[in-house]
């Protein structure tokens, strides 16, 4: 019988938020590209991920933005990195969704240093993100571009 060694993963929920054929798209202040949303805090465990999601996009946004309901993408992310705080390597699996912006007014979350709308037609995710997140978010738009 062989042994199954079994991984430790965070769990998270990244949202591909457009406004028609815009992507918005963040920096954050470790230095990277990412897309709004975040990880699954211990006491959400039951919590539907749509909340999570409001959660997260309220931290990170304001809530001021508003967003036609989530769905469910195809995507799904796999990253290690150094955690920043902890000074170890994470893993973190994240489920991609697509929401639709319907206004209100962005403020950026303590994390979050700027942000920007990118055209999903002519965007090179290469020149912005790097790792897995990058992988995630080529097949969004090569998803998104047939």
């Amino acid at each position: 019988m062989e042994n199954y060694e079994k991984d430790f993963y965070f769990v998270a929920v990244k949202v591909f938020l457009r406004d028609g054929d815009k992507l918005l798209v963040l920096h954050d202040k470790f230095g990277s590209w990412d897309l709004p949303g975040g990880r699954i805090k211990p006491d959400e465990f039951e919590t539907p991920l749509e909340d999570i999601i409001k959660r997260k996009m309220g931290e990170e946004l304001g809530s001021a933005v508003k967003y036609r309901s989530p769905k469910p993408t195809n995507i799904f992310f796999r990253v290690e990195r150094i955690e920043a705080g902890l000074n170890r390597k994470v893993r973190i699996f994240a489920v991609g969704y697509e929401a639709q912006y319907e206004g209100g007014e962005i403020a950026l979350g303590k994390y979050i240093e700027r942000y920007d709308w990118v055209d999903v037609k002519t965007f090179r995710p290469e020149e912005s993100f790097k790792g897995d997140w990058l992988l995630g978010v080529r097949e969004y738009l090569k998803m998104v571009r047939r």
